[in-house]
This record gives C-alpha cells, structure tokens and sequence, in this order.
C-alpha cells in the first residue's frame, strides 16, 4: 500500500506504517528543524507547506496519514480550533487531498479534547465533512499505556474506509509485554541533564507523594503539586523544561524521549536538545499507529 505522509513531523506515523509494510511516496512537513531529523532517518526531505502544493502534484497513493496540527484543539493551548487561521483550518487541506485523490481509506491523529472542543460542534464538523466524501468513518481514543508504553498518552484516531470493511480498532496488548520505565531509563545520563539543587528542592517540597518508589517520573500540574508516577506523563511539545523530571532529579534524554514514543534505537538524532524535546512532543506514540495500520491492512486485504 502506498501511503503519503502530511503534518510528518519526525516521521513517526511514517515509521509505524512502514513497520506494517506499506510504502510511503510523498511527505509534507513545514517545521525546517523537524524536517532535519526526519531526512536524517528516512533519506527524504518533506515538501513544504501542505497548502503550496496543488493535489495533482501529489503521486497516487491508497492511504493519506496525518497527525494534523493539534494545538488549536488541545487542553493546554488557547483551543481556538477552527478560528485559529494558521492550524485550525488545516484540515480542509486533508478535506482538499480526499477530495480531489479519492484514496481508498485514510488515518487521522489529534488530541483527545478534539470530541469535546467547543461542545463537541468541531468534531461533528470534522466527521461529517469526512463522510460526504463517501468513506465510512470510525472514531476511537487509544492510550500509549495500553500499547506496551510507560506514557500515559491519550490521542483520538480517526480512520476512513471507501470500501464497507469490516474495521476494528486494535486491542491493548497483554500487560506481559508492556514496558516499564526502567526499560526505557538510561544508567548513566550526563550530568547536564541534572537540574539545579534550587530546583530539586522545590520540586521535592511540593512532591504529593515523598515514598514513591523509585524510578519514578513527577510532573507538575497546573496548581503546582509534583506528582510521581510510574509512567511518564504526555509529552508535551511547548511545555517547560521542567515539565517532566526523572526522580525528580533530572530531564529525560533525548534517546529516552523517543523511547517514551516508541522509537527504534536506530532513529537519529540530529538537533540540540530543545528541538528535540518539541519534535518528541509533537509526534505519536508510534506502537499505537502501528497497531491500528496492522488491523486497516487485515481490512482492506479481507474486502478484496
């Protein structure tokens, strides 16, 4: 199956779908730091702006991905959704695409508020737009954690058929065969990762529970209280350094961030630190798109 990539980001939607066996044929990404990583690791620079490029000049493909723009509909942003110009509206570009290249299915990815933003009126936008384009449409929230991940991520899917397929969103893998996060944790981190004492006193004072066992990840909530888990809390792309700390001690890596998403060992990194935290924010937990690719191929395959 030939799949084309838009919003790609670090390639993370790319990677599950090939880890499934398809083949991606056109990629568009407008974040030049995020289009530095994703060469790096697929050999291809994106396209620019999804909005400079006519459909025609896009190669035929059967399933157009994309984690379009979240932060329009997100909790932690402003959740302007379709009045915010510059991300809202991008998705009647997908609108465009679908339209005038008529794929056989599709996969989309947003944050899990999209179903309640503005009382629920955008999702019902989205969904309905979907549908008069001919493809049946199913809507699911999934969990990182249910998917072998120790990050407590919440993310809609949104997958569209043209044929009436008989689809099923994965199920959540045996708790056997999920990770922890020390499997994730390096050993020996630079000392630059570790915070200031400043800092770890402050975070240790407000911590909610000072028995936690370790390794732990805490971040902190909107009323200032440190809370430690035994997962990582979603990686955010705008959040503060200190958002999330290992034991409250020290940021986690960058390799651990990619981790934390389900990236191989293999996938480089190519930016400082800052970039890539954002990069890691903004990409999918990629054992969850993978799962899902799994189980719209076994649909497709089982409708011809």
């Amino acid at each position: 199956m030939r799949v084309i990539d838009l919003f790609a980001g670090i390639g993370g939607i790319r990677l599950a779908f090939e880890n499934a066996g398809c083949n991606c044929v056109f990629s568009s990404e407008i974040d030049r730091s995020a289009c530095e990583t994703y060469s790096a690791n697929f050999n291809e620079r994106p396209c620019g702006d999804i909005r400079d490029i006519k459909s025609e000049d896009i190669p035929e493909f059967d399933i157009l991905l994309a984690g379009f723009p979240c932060q329009a509909f997100s909790v932690i942003g402003k959740r302007e959704g379709f009045a915010d110009t510059t991300r809202g509206t991008l998705f009647f570009e997908i609108e465009r695409i679908l339209r005038d290249k008529k794929p056989r299915t599709f996969m989309l990815e947003n944050v899990k508020n999209l179903t309640a933003h503005d009382k629920g009126r955008t999702y019902k936008i989205i969904m309905n737009h979907l549908e008069e384009l001919g493809y049946n449409v199913h809507a699911k929230i999934l969990n990182a954690l249910d998917f072998g991940l120790p990050q407590k991520r919440e993310r809609i899917i949104i997958a569209g058929f043209r044929e009436n397929v008989l689809f099923t969103f994965p199920s959540p893998v045996p708790e056997c065969e999920r990770k922890k996060l020390s499997d994730i944790l390096e050993m020996n981190p630079e000392r630059k990762y570790y915070v200031s004492d400043s800092i770890r006193a402050s975070r240790l004072s407000r911590l909610k529970d000072k028995n936690f066992p370790k390794p732990y990840i805490s971040h902190e909530n909107v009323a200032g209280t440190i809370t430690p888990h035994e997962w990582s809390a979603a990686l955010r792309a705008g959040a503060s350094a200190n958002y999330i700390l290992i034991n409250d001690e020290r940021r986690p890596t960058e390799r651990e961030m990619l981790r934390l998403q389900g990236f191989p060992e293999s996938f480089r990194i190519v930016v400082p630190y800052g970039k890539m935290k954002q990069q890691c924010g903004n990409s999918v937990a990629v054992p969850v798109i993978e799962a899902v690719a799994r189980e719209m191929l076994k649909a497709m395959r089982e409708s011809e």
